[in-house]
């Protein structure tokens, strides 16, 4: 289902004359496009109005709004802690010193998601920085799995119960596959859409953490030495044993690197959900393999935050009746503009 991050509903009731008791629904809709804008040089361009902007929705010209004052955003961060993060959690949990003036800012709020097999709030909505990082240092690695979608799902029914004054963001810190998760990737789509939540994702690589993950223990040979078939004229000791099936540390840690590579292949053509989740909410991938370029990767994220602009709009008649996938197109007048933005939002059919 490539559809998410959709309009809010608003119902509003009103009562007829004096003579009826019937009731009249009002629905309004108000579908919300977190832009930014670059120039051919990759900066941030600052300064813009709505005359600058052109919005479409299924290509129809729309009447559009932008909130140039600043607003503040609700965040959570959605943090993998499965068994094989063991190595890069440490560098993870320095986001915390990172929060205050790059994301959270004033009147900002983050919480804090884990997840193996479990999904647990371990930092409820906060603005106090020192709470954030205490509760950073409680990250432990856990099972194997990695039940994203259920993660994903669990922050956005967060998000969802949050002022809709301010931006709902779900930054998600994890590799880019998952396992375990009793959610599927579209019911987690569809509240991050119907919630006007924005995702974006700092991808853990998956080949570096089974390569710095511990090897697990190898589990004994339930052959004894004396029976194992062993070359003509060897003598048959445990030391020849392990010289002959290389135990005993003589491979380190590669079989997961080979099943790494053939999960790999077999992927291809199989959308990964972190992709997902933020190429249809208008967000952003990054990736790191130390503390620098987490570092960097959480920079850039702040810079895209505090230099979108938020557009908004109510859907014109001509498309307002017209269920489904609805494609978002802006264009900025100014030449050489690169604009980033949702690619759309699903609605429901509207009856005569």
């Amino acid at each position: 289902m490539n559809t998410l991050f959709a309009t809010s509903l608003f119902m509003a009731s009103a009562l007829l004359a004096q003579e009826t008791d019937a009731v009249i629904r009002v629905t309004t809709r108000n579908v919300i496009a977190p832009t930014s804008v670059k120039d051919r040089d990759g900066n941030f361009v600052n300064g813009l109005d709505v005359k600058d902007f052109i919005v479409r929705d299924n290509s129809k010209l729309q009447d559009i709004k932008i909130d140039q004052a600043y607003v503040p955003v609700s965040v959570v961060f959605v943090i993998q802690r499965s068994a094989s993060t063991e190595q890069v959690l440490p560098t993870v949990q320095k986001v915390g010193s990172m929060i205050e003036p790059l994301i959270i800012g004033d009147r900002g709020e983050a919480a804090i998601v884990s997840f193996d097999h479990r999904v647990e709030t371990i930092q409820d909505f906060t603005n106090d920085t020192d709470k954030f990082k205490k509760a950073l240092t409680t990250l432990r690695p856990g099972s194997q799995s990695r039940a994203m979608s259920d993660a994903v799902l669990h922050a956005a029914r967060m998000l969802k119960r949050r002022t809709p004054d301010h931006r709902r963001v779900i930054v998600l810190i994890s590799e880019t596959q998952e396992s375990g998760s009793v959610a599927r990737v579209k019911d987690a789509l569809l509240e991050v859409e119907l919630n006007n939540i924005l995702i974006y994702s700092i991808n853990m690589s998956r080949l570096m953490n089974k390569l710095m993950a511990k090897p697990d223990y190898p589990r004994p040979n339930p052959i004894p030495p004396s029976a194992r078939a062993m070359p003509a004229g060897m003598a048959n000791t445990p030391t020849t044993q392990q010289q002959m099936s290389a135990l005993g540390g003589t491979m380190g840690n590669v079989m997961p690197v080979f099943k790494e590579l053939f999960t790999a292949a077999k992927a291809i053509f199989i959308s990964n959900p972190q992709e997902v989740y933020t190429k249809y909410t208008g967000g952003s991938e990054y990736s790191f393999l130390n503390l620098r370029g987490f570092e960097e990767a959480v920079q850039k994220l702040s810079d895209e935050l505090q230099h979108q602009y938020i557009i908004s709009y109510s859907p014109s008649k001509a498309v307002s009746l017209d269920g489904g996938w609805h494609t978002i197109e802006v264009e900025v007048r100014r030449s050489g503009a690169e604009v980033k933005t949702r690619t759309g939002y699903w609605l429901a059919a509207t009856p005569n």
